[in-house]
Order: structure tokens, then C-alpha cells, then sequence
């Protein structure tokens, strides 16, 4: 990922549902003007979820996600339709493509449902307008809310022509506009003129010309607050502190290095990590706290679910396989056993776990992350975060939450 490329974590993910053949591909080409989906007249064409990052006016940055039918017939349809329906857990705005000449159906019905049990604000979009008789009547672009008190937008289109495209991109628009996010990483923590430390290790994890993610998006927002970000390897922080003519308002550190920086700072220093400030920007911190007490309880046996929202080369150093079992057993005092998930293959039945640790969720939007944490939290399973493992590992939780507020305590 480029340092001027918006995350896909932090796009809107614009989902496009239906039924086969309802113009799904064709309406996201049309809407794109790209091709992004391949379009057939065959039914079931579209097989798994295209996803197309892009600015998209007057929206912004946006995950563009179109999906199979959700109608598809068959074992292997079925399978489409598990896809297809996953990707409501990261949908932003929902687009539900209806044909004009048919009009709604059960299964459109059920994803209207879908919409409104999840919150998620969407567009019923009539496509091919242009196949309908003239004595049809005109149907005004309308946004409202329905009687669930969703979000929701109509729009008659044509893909084909390009009628209503114009319309449709208003509307999705003002839907995400009303969605609204004041979330924060660290800004609001922070007071301009504030000095942070970001302590950022140049190790495996890192390779070289690469920042990752969750530092990138720390250094943004301290920026964004008016404050002054001074990065540094743990070997020269001594150094930058000695230069600093006031101490720092915050040191944010690589949970892996969080001893070792811990060591090199005054007691006194204001200290947190990279992981922590985003299972706190991107999931229920107190919770995570909890469960991560949790995590001393386990005994021998039990399995333990460790998650990443991302896929990456694994290495012989790897956090997730190697390092976190490791700490896992050593705060337990037992051998409970572990399993491994990346990317979108995040289990839906969560009970076979004693406790799921997952990562900071980086390349995750936040209501699929939030869709994570609600899963577990159902079905009764503690649900952590990388960097409370590691600081609890560690024994300096309670230093690494102390910035974030009382309620973290």
C-alpha cells in the first residue's frame, strides 16, 4: 500500500446485492466506469465477491464489493450465497439491485431484512428502466427512513444507459454522509503543540521502505490534532529524548518492543502501543480488557483462536504462531492449544474456543471488526486484542491503558 493510498480498512465498503441476473456486475461497471465485474447474460456469473478499491464522487474512497446472487441454486450456489451474505458483516452502505421488470422478490425481501437487523443504511436500486413499457409510472428518487428507522434510498436506473447513475451516487452519498464516524486513533487524546513518540522497531516484520499500517495511521491522525510526531528505533530513544526540550504528551510504541522501551523510559512517561490504540479505535476496549484477564484461567486443553484480519508471509519470528502461544501459556501457567485464522475466514461458530485473540484489525472496516467482536460476545466466547496480550504478558498493562482514560483502567 502506497503512504497516499486511503487503507481498504478505512474505505466505505459499498456492497452490492440481489438476485442472478438483476444487473448487479453491470450496475457497478456502469457506477465505476470500469470494469470491474465480468457480465454475462448466464445466471450465476459473478462466483465470489469482486472487491475494486476507488475514489468514487461525490462519495470518496470506497471498497466497491459485488457479489454473487443470492438467489444461486446447488451445493456449490450455496456456497456462493454464504459469500455473498459474509460480506453484509462489512457493509458500510448496501445497494440492493432489483429488476425493474420482475420487481422485488422473496429474496430481496430478506436482504431488505438483512439491512435493517444490521443497521446498515441502503439504496433499492430499480435497474434496466430502459426494458420497461412507457405507460409505466415515474418513480421518484427518494431518501427516507423505513419503518425499522433505517436509512434507506430508491432510485430507478439503467445500467445500460446510463439513466439515474447520477441519482444513485447522490444518494449513496448523502447515506454515508448520515452514517458519520468521530472516531479517533489518538487525536483526541492530544492537544496541539503536543510532542509524541512514536517508537517504530526496524525488524522482519518491517521490511525495508516499509512503515505498516497502524503506524502509518497513528502518525496521520497525531498530525491531524496539530501535534508534533517524532519517530524513532528503540536504540536511538534515548538519544531523541535527551534532544526533547519538554517531555513527550505520548510514546507510542511496537507492542513487541513494549519491555524494551518501557525500560528505557522515565516511569513517569506516558506509554501505549500501536495495537492497543487501535483495538481502541476499532473495537470495545474495555471488553477486550476483560477477556484478557480471561486468559489466565485457561488450562490445559482448552483451545485458543488467534485472528488476523490480514494475510501476510508468515516467519520463523511470526507473532501470531510463535510469539503469542508462547506469552499465551506463559500468563495461563498451562498448554491449552492453538488455532490460526486470516483474512475474511473468520469462523462463525466461535464455541469450540476458550478465547479469541485478534489483531488490531488494521485492514478491517470498522463495523466488520465490530461484527467480529459481537460474535464472540454472543456466543459468550472473550474476545482480546494482540497488544493487551503482549502488555499483560509483559506486566505493564495498567501503564499501557493509563493514557487512554479511566475507563480503560
Amino acid at each position: 500500500m502506497s503512504l497516499n493510498d486511503t487503507p481498504s480498512g478505512e474505505r466505505t465498503h459499498l456492497a452490492f446485492f440481489g438476485v442472478r441476473n438483476a444487473g448487479k456486475s453491470s450496475l457497478v461497471n456502469a457506477l465505476t466506469n470500469q470494469t470491474v465485474s465480468v457480465v454475462s447474460d448466464t445466471a450465476g456469473t459473478t462466483t465470489d465477491p469482486v472487491r475494486k478499491a476507488m475514489e468514487l464522487l461525490p462519495v470518496g474512497p470506497v471498497l466497491v464489493i459485488d457479489t454473487p446472487g443470492i438467489d444461486d441454486e446447488g451445493d456449490l450456489g450455496n456456497q456462493r450465497v454464504a459469500r455473498a451474505t459474509a460480506v453484509l458483516d462489512a457493509a458500510d452502505v448496501a445497494v440492493l439491485v432489483v429488476d425493474a421488470t420482475r420487481g422485488m422478490t422473496p429474496f430481496d425481501e430478506q436482504l431488505v431484512t438483512a439491512f435493517q437487523q444490521r443497521r446498515i443504511p441502503y439504496v433499492i436500486a430499480e435497474n434496466k428502466a430502459d426494458l420497461l413499457d412507457a405507460a409505466t409510472p415515474a418513480l421518484a428518487a427518494t431518501i427516507d427512513e423505513d419503518k425499522r428507522g433505517c436509512r434507506r434510498a430508491r432510485v430507478r436506473l439503467s445500467a445500460a444507459t446510463g439513466a439515474g447513475m447520477v441519482d444513485l451516487k447522490g444518494m449513496i452519498a448523502a447515506l454515508v454522509a448520515c452514517v458519520g464516524d468521530d472516531r479517533h486513533l489518538v487525536a483526541d487524546l492530544l492537544e496541539p503543540g503536543d510532542v509524541v513518540v512514536l517508537v517504530i522497531p526496524l525488524d522482519s516484520a518491517a521490511p525495508k521502505g516499509r512503515i505498516i499500517l497502524p503506524q502509518q495511521q497513528v502518525l496521520r491522525d497525531v498530525l491531524e490534532a496539530g501535534a508534533f510526531p517524532c519517530a524513532t528505533s528503540v536504540e536511538a530513544l534515548p538519544q531523541l529524548l535527551d534532544t526533547l526540550t519538554c517531555p513527550p504528551r505520548l510514546v507510542v510504541a511496537d507492542s513487541q518492543a513494549f519491555d524494551a522501551v518501557a525500560e528505557l523510559l522515565p516511569a513517569t512517561a506516558p506509554l501505549t502501543s500501536f495495537s492497543i490504540l487501535m483495538a481502541r479505535y476499532k473495537g470495545d476496549l474495555p471488553a477486550q480488557l476483560q477477556a484478557v484477564h480471561a486468559l489466565e484461567n485457561l488450562t490445559d486443553g482448552d483451545v485458543v483462536l488467534i485472528a488476523e484480519g490480514c494475510t501476510h508471509h508468515r516467519t520463523c519470528e511470526d507473532i501470531g504462531m510463535v510469539k503469542l502461544p508462547q506469552w499465551i501459556r506463559e500468563i495461563c501457567g498451562a498448554n491449552p492449544h492453538f488455532a490460526f485464522t486470516s483474512g475474511r475466514d473468520f469462523p462463525d461458530d466461535l464455541t469450540p474456543y476458550a478465547a479469541v485473540v485478534h489483531c488490531g484489525g488494521c485492514t478491517l472496516n470498522a463495523r466488520d471488526m465490530a461484527s467480529r467482536i459481537q460474535r464472540a460476545r454472543h456466543q459468550g466466547v472473550p474476545i482480546t486484542n494482540y497488544g493487551m496480550v503482549i502488555a499483560r504478558a509483559h506486566d505493564i498493562l495498567s501503564r499501557a491503558l493509563a493514557p487512554l482514560g479511566e475507563a480503560c483502567r
